[in-house]
């Protein structure tokens, strides 16, 4: 890209959209098709735009969730929940669903709700946002971060770009991501806005525990997992991995436990359940009838409850203590080796001492305060015409596809708000 001279006159736009996320493109496209000829550009910092949506759900994109009651959909996200009702009710994922296939792109829902295009390509996504943007008329420039914003007098906005230019806009939105980036969360903060200290909402726990030692890739596919000290429980698949414990139980109680984990300095213990909801008085007596089944059966080789076998054998292990694991019989099984084994199944303490970022997902808590927005519209109660959507926002959902659409509906609202204002 050549950069403009310094003294040329501005550029005028009707919006400008500072971040080409999915947020972004979706604000974008809703403001451009509602106004024919609009002048549109979105500015991306990076050198290629839905970055995030590419990497999605391995590649994937995890787009939506089926999830199609507005209210039980609110009860994915640990922030933003009751402000994102209205705005659900607004623009659900059954919209969602419906705007991109009637585009060309067909999806389906997997088992667990998620929902991916057809073609397990993110690209699909991709393409269909920067075809139907390009249809639009929307300008898109890569490697353009915007510096800085003044209100005009008059209104609209005057911004400033890394590359040395400066343009106008009827209405500036940011969709920034979370507040990771700070121009956004300074500029939000110049502009009056509140703030909410950032914090990583998805992550797994690193732990260093000889239980977990060679099993990288293991995983049980109901476990119950909760924090010592904390209200906060979850049960779901559970991942094991090189440095600890990952999948979706973990990271929905990292989700719902982001700033209190922030506050401890990801320090803490964790307990599974690795045989889901039983008590260990049923895990006890599980072994009573194993028992009576399987008197010449090995304790190490013989795995209940569905625990892979190799994690079993460490459970075992540990329960056994100076005892030779590989000797005992189940009725060589003591009451207090019993009891032993049952804690390790049922209440498997782990201490973690850190945190990792999940592969595919890189959401934060924290942003501008949900109390300074406007929800019917997206537009800032603080600054007329600055509008705001996605992960910017202090909003978060749980892994599964929540995120994606809390940015669809938000940047939907928000597009439609913005044109018809500059109808007005």
């Amino acid at each position: 890209m050549t950069p403009r001279p310094a003294n040329s006159d501005p550029q005028a736009y009707d919006l400008i959209v500072a971040g080409g996320g999915a947020a972004g493109f979706f604000a974008a496209i809703t403001f451009a098709e509602a106004r024919p000829g609009s002048k549109v550009v979105i500015l991306e910092k990076s050198r290629e735009v839905l970055g995030k949506v590419k990497i999605s759900g391995g590649g994937r994109c995890n787009l939506t969730h089926a999830c199609f009651d507005p209210r039980a959909l609110s009860a994915f996200y640990p922030r933003g929940s009751k402000q994102l009702i209205g705005p659900f009710h607004h623009w659900s994922p059954t919209d969602t669903m419906d705007w991109f296939e009637s585009r060309g792109v067909p999806l389906k829902i997997e088992s667990d709700g998620r929902v991916f295009p057809q073609s397990d390509s993110s690209q699909s996504i991709i393409d269909c946002l920067t075809g139907s943007a390009r249809e639009a008329g929307i300008e898109v420039r890569e490697s353009t971060a915007l510096k800085s914003a003044t209100k005009l007098s008059d209104g609209g906005y005057q911004v400033s770009l890394s590359e040395g230019s400066t343009l106008l806009t009827r209405a500036l939105m940011l969709t920034l991501g979370g507040t990771r980036n700070r121009i956004g969360s300074n500029l939000a903060e110049q502009f009056g806005h509140r703030t909410q200290v950032a914090a990583p909402s998805l992550f797994t726990f690193k732990i260093d525990d000889p239980r977990l030692i060679d099993l990288p890739g293991l995983s049980v596919e109901k476990a119950g997992v909760k924090i010592g000290g904390l209200k906060l429980t979850s049960t779901g698949p559970v991942l094991i991995t090189h440095w600890g414990l990952s999948g979706p139980g973990i990271l929905r109680l990292s989700a719902w436990g982001a700033r209190d984990l922030l506050e401890r300095d990801y320090r803490f213990e964790v307990i599974v359940n690795w045989c889901g909801e039983l008590s260990e008085e049923v895990i006890i007596a599980g072994f009573d009838q194993r028992r009576v089944a399987s008197p010449r059966k090995k304790i190490v080789n013989d795995p209940l409850f569905k625990i892979p076998g190799r994690l079993w054998k460490k459970l075992v292990e540990s329960a056994a203590g100076n005892t030779d694991a590989d000797s005992l019989h189940w009725p060589h099984l003591t009451k207090d080796t019993a009891r032993k084994l049952a804690a390790q199944l049922g209440a498997c303490r782990f201490q973690v001492d850190g945190k990792s970022m999940n592969k595919d997902e890189f959401v934060t808590c924290g942003g501008v305060h949900l109390g300074d927005v406007n929800f019917k519209t997206m537009e800032s109660r603080k600054s007329e015409g600055l509008y705001f959507a996605g992960e910017i926002l202090d909003i978060d959902g749980i892994t599964g596809g929540f995120n994606f659409q809390a940015a669809w509906t938000t940047g939907r609202i928000a597009g439609e708000a913005i044109a018809a204002a500059l109808d007005q």
